[in-house]
């Protein structure tokens, strides 16, 4: 009967928190943080791999009309063609190595006819803000080195800001591009690298650490394991200290001597 305070409210609801907590631990948080670690280690491996394959051109790379995947993603790869000043934009709200900047896209029509979108790489602003004035492409035909890039999800749906001077974006994505410019543009884009005909300050790679997934996903799963014992543990407190409360014999203070009278007793017991 002791154990019949699990059945007030309170301690059901606790319950079921506590149980709701270590199922979604274990079966949704340590997963997402496991399969994040396994997927910066997919791409950890992609891209060090590039390193050893020489540039390679685009179509043997990406097939027409197909966007990067996993397995293609940061190969380096070669194009030939002009570049298209009128088109180009510059993306807002960038951030390199932990300092604000700003991209610069512009589409790249192939001999083929088709069109890629080019990231020339990111400019430091000025006065704070400011896009910086920089350098224009190149004109006439080149040839330009890139590392294959999915599209960005653009979270502002599209939006182009008129500013400086410059149209603004808010992602590296062809879609948007292509809504803002009227070039029709391949999936995917091409990072150009130093060197590369047309680049800014090339964009970093991105560190090539395994990152804190890995340990996420232990904590999680020690989270979800702790959760259940404290709750126990509580319980168990909570039963135990009713049933001194309701059946064990009052403590007494061995100073209280049991043939004084009432008030010499209350006395000693608050320092007479």
């Amino acid at each position: 009967m002791r154990w019949r305070f699990l059945l007030r409210p309170g301690w059901v609801a606790l319950t079921v928190v506590v149980i709701c907590f270590s199922v979604a631990a274990f079966t949704v948080l340590a997963p997402w943080q496991f399969r994040r670690a396994a997927q910066r280690a997919e791409r950890n491996g992609d891209i060090e791999h590039s390193f050893t394959i020489p540039p390679q051109p685009l179509r043997s790379v990406l097939a027409a009309h197909t966007a990067p995947t996993l397995a293609t993603e940061w190969r380096r790869v070669e194009v030939t063609g002009h570049y298209l000043p009128s088109a180009e934009l510059v993306v807002r709200l960038r951030s390199v190595q932990d300092k604000p900047a700003y991209e610069v896209v512009v589409p790249f029509r192939l001999a083929d006819g088709s069109s890629v979108l080019v990231d020339r790489g990111y400019l430091l602003p000025t006065e704070g803000v400011r896009i910086p004035h920089y350098p224009s492409v190149p004109g006439g035909e080149v040839t330009v080195t890139g590392r294959l890039r999915a599209d960005e999800p653009d979270p502002q749906g599209g939006e182009v800001v008129q500013q400086d001077g410059h149209r603004q974006v808010y992602a590296v994505s062809t879609r948007t591009v292509s809504a803002a410019t009227g070039v029709r543009l391949e999936p995917g884009y091409l990072q150009l690298v130093e060197g590369a005909p047309g680049v800014l300050s090339a964009l970093p790679l991105p560190p090539l650490d395994p990152g804190p997934s890995f340990a996420y996903a232990l904590q999680w799963i020690t989270f979800g394991s702790m959760a259940p014992l404290g709750l126990a543990y509580f319980a168990w407190r909570e039963a135990t200290e009713g049933r001194r409360e309701g059946g064990g014999p009052p403590d007494r203070d061995d100073t209280d001597d049991p043939h004084d009278p009432p008030v010499l007793a209350l006395a000693d017991r608050y320092g007479r």
